[in-house]
């Protein structure tokens, strides 16, 4: 259960460096506008924020894989803090925002969250 549990963190941060690529890089290429629909005016003005929200995604990620290789009990301890705050912030994302964000970041990470628990 260990070995599916680190897969699903790793994927989680993955996912999470994405989307900091996304959000950092190509907010206002065609693949960041299009995650939103955005036309190219939108997706200028609302770059600085997708920015933002792109660099804590990336500490997310980074939180993760820190959480993937540091020994126990830090690492047990950084990997159920940083997907704890991945469930959140998809369970808020998806309130305020988008549906989507549920499925796409909530669910990933409550997963992965479970098996880690799990694996305990």
């Amino acid at each position: 259960m260990e070995i599916v549990a680190n897969v699903l963190v790793g994927l989680v941060a993955v996912l999470h460096m994405y989307i900091l690529v996304l959000e950092m890089f190509l907010w206002e290429k065609k693949p960041g506008r299009g995650l939103h629909g955005f036309d190219p005016e939108m997706a200028g003005a609302t770059a600085t924020l997708a920015a933002n929200q792109g660099l804590y995604n990336g500490f997310l990620a980074a939180g993760l894989v820190w959480g993937l290789v540091a020994a126990d009990p830090t690492g047990f301890a950084a990997r159920v803090f940083f997907l704890s705050c991945v469930v959140i912030a998809g369970v808020y994302g998806a309130a305020t925002a988008n549906r989507r964000i549920l499925f796409a970041q909530a669910l990933p990470g409550a997963l992965a969250l479970a098996a880690v628990l799990a694996a305990r």
